[in-house]
């Protein structure tokens, strides 16, 4: 989240941008909602730049959806139903780049959303967009009066960059069809066959399957005369099981996957396989003990790292924070200055399609602000180089760098696309577990914690809470100095403050892994990748995971009623075997 600056020249440039241009066909067979959108656009603009206040930019995004919805559970179908429609955004600034009404915290006022009608009729697309421009034009003229109002009776800001940096029009219309050929049907079979797959195990109390495949075509145009279509498709599958252990703890395992279509997914077998581990891991934490809080020497696997790295350093690096005086703005003076460990480099690269033959859920071609996406070093050995910007500029940062990101309906900011954690100071993972048990018995503690995996965290940026994190991991192991085997835990979170925590790092491993998923912030939820090797830390704190008050099911489950109690695994398998 982040961005940069103007010139004189800027207001030529603006005041070319309103004059008219030609449509641009998609080919033989005429687009005809991007052809609609264009005269809209074209018409609105010419005569909202007459207004007073004037507009000075307008644009209009549609997202035409098609694709399908299953959730499956205990071998049956909980819901299946397929969606089609299109969503249309206007988004207006009123006044000029320098101050408009999008300003500080008004920039919820620069965009209205509608329903457009699915089939291609011209005049009922105009018409809905004629009333969204409409309306929204009186809430933007509406929020630049109260914005200026308030720049002239509140305290000087101390960053004072324009509202809106200028970056130069594209053109991109590609034909490629977006609809979604996979079939519904047979995927309700398989999801049925997959969620039964939990029922012969007593230990799981409730879980589910869910698959949402789509197909998406995006327009957007605007009024700087870019022109872009662009078809794209996601297919996210998620497997979720839960259980309850004696203490009313409520333990949760999520694992997801997401491809550019169905057919991409694991294989059936594979999932099957993945449901198993599921359960075996509910089962083993059942019977584990509780962990206290610790704080101690910690080693993260890669995926673990990468969430790490997502929640710490990612989010602080959105270069909306370092402008918006409520955020605590951890890294804005930092530029040029270690923040890192020298040996570690974080780079944000959205063109990466892949990394080692795994897809990247963080891929795109051109942000949700029309900018093409680019590779972004913003940590350099160690010293922090760059912010990620969409076209909201920050002090010394003057232009959008292609990660203006949203969700329809929202508006856009700076956000994550891959995040690539390298590392220069890397030993095999077995000799890393080797530096981790040296490291527990130079810090005199009993054990070490290996966090084999994380399902999610939030990380606190606002300046009126505490600078810190929380980090969410699902399967947490103690690691003795000793040598005895290592023990299974349950029920802590990593909690700390960014500063301290990143510069804790001493060593990684040598192999990138990836974690995909979605990031919910002030512009949506958005498809993010994050990428890291395993990282050993001199020290990490964990605190008690707040536990529930229910008791187990007394009665067993269906089909269970005459099974013996099992006993209790004594000890879980180790973790060194593991990635």
């Amino acid at each position: 989240m982040n961005r940069p600056f103007l010139r004189p020249a800027v207001w030529l440039l603006l005041f070319c941008c309103l004059l008219p241009f030609g449509t641009i066909s998609s080919g033989a067979r005429p687009d005809v909602l991007l052809e609609t959108m264009q005269r809209e656009l074209q018409r609105a603009s010419t005569a909202l730049a007459k207004s007073n206040p004037a507009a000075y930019f307008l644009s209009y995004t549609a997202t035409d959806l098609d694709g399908f919805f299953i959730v499956g559970a205990n071998g049956s179908l909980m819901a299946s139903t397929s969606f089609q429609r299109r969503q249309a955004d206007a988004i207006m600034r009123v006044g000029s780049p320098t101050l408009d009404n999008t300003h500080s915290h008004s920039r919820p006022s620069g965009i209205l959303s509608g329903t457009l009608p699915l089939n291609d009729d011209a005049d009922a697309v105009a018409r809905v967009l004629w009333q969204l421009t409409d309306r929204e034009y009186e809430q933007a003229s509406a929020a630049f009066l109260k914005v200026k109002t308030s720049t002239a009776v509140q305290s000087e800001e101390e960053d004072k960059s324009p509202d809106f940096s200028q970056e130069p029009p594209q053109t991109h219309v590609d034909e490629t069809p977006a609809r979604v050929s996979a079939d519904q049907k047979a995927w309700e079979t398989r999801i049925r066959r997959l969620s039964a797959g939990f029922l012969k195990f007593p230990e799981v109390y409730s879980s589910a399957i869910v698959l949402q495949v789509s197909g998406t075509r995006s327009y957007l145009v605007t009024s700087e005369k870019t022109a872009l279509v662009r078809p794209s498709s996601i297919s996210r599958l998620v497997i979720e099981a839960q259980t309850r252990a004696d203490d009313g703890m409520e333990l949760l395992r999520v694992e997801s996957f997401q491809a550019a279509s169905p057919e991409a997914l694991p294989s059936e077998n594979e999932l099957a396989a993945k449901i198993n581990k599921i359960a075996a891991d509910l089962k083993a934490l059942r019977a584990a003990p509780a962990a206290e809080p610790f704080a101690g020497p910690a080693l993260l696997s890669g995926r673990a790292a990468a969430v790490f790295f997502h929640e710490v350093l990612g989010h602080r690096l959105e270069g909306h924070r370092q402008r918006d005086e409520a955020e605590g703005q951890t890294f804005t003076k930092k530029v040029n200055q270690q923040v890192l460990p020298p040996f570690l480099t974080v780079v944000d690269d959205p063109t990466l399609k892949e990394l080692n033959g795994e897809h990247l859920a963080g891929y795109y071609d051109y942000d949700d602000e029309g900018v093409p996406a680019q590779r972004v070093s913003a940590v350099d050995n160690g010293i922090l180089k760059n912010f990620l910007m969409s076209r909201m500029p920050i002090k010394n940062f003057s232009n959008s760098n292609g990660h203006g990101r949203r969700q329809p309906g929202l508006m856009p900011t700076g956000r994550q696309g891959n995040l690539i954690v390298t590392s220069t100071n890397k030993v095999s993972e077995s000799d890393l577990r080797v530096k981790f048990i040296e490291q527990i018995k130079k810090a005199n503690k009993p054990y070490g914690l290996y966090f084999e995996d994380i399902q999610g965290g939030f990380t606190i940026t606002g300046r009126a809470m505490p600078q810190a994190f929380q980090v969410i991991p699902v399967m947490v192991w103690r690691v003795y100095a000793d040598g005895r085997p290592d023990e299974l835990v349950r029920g802590v979170d990593i909690v700390g403050t960014p500063l301290l925590s990143l510069n804790n790092i001493l060593l990684t491993g040598d192999t990138l892994r990836v974690f995909n998923g979605v990031c919910g912030a002030e512009s949506g939820q958005v498809p993010v990748s994050a990428v890291a090797p395993a990282m050993l830390f001199s020290e990490i704190e964990v605190q008690k995971r707040r536990k529930g008050t229910e008791r187990p099911p007394l009665l067993p489950p269906p089909g269970f009623e005459n099974a013996p109690p099992e006993a209790a695994a004594k000890t879980a398998p180790s973790p060194e075997a593991k990635p």
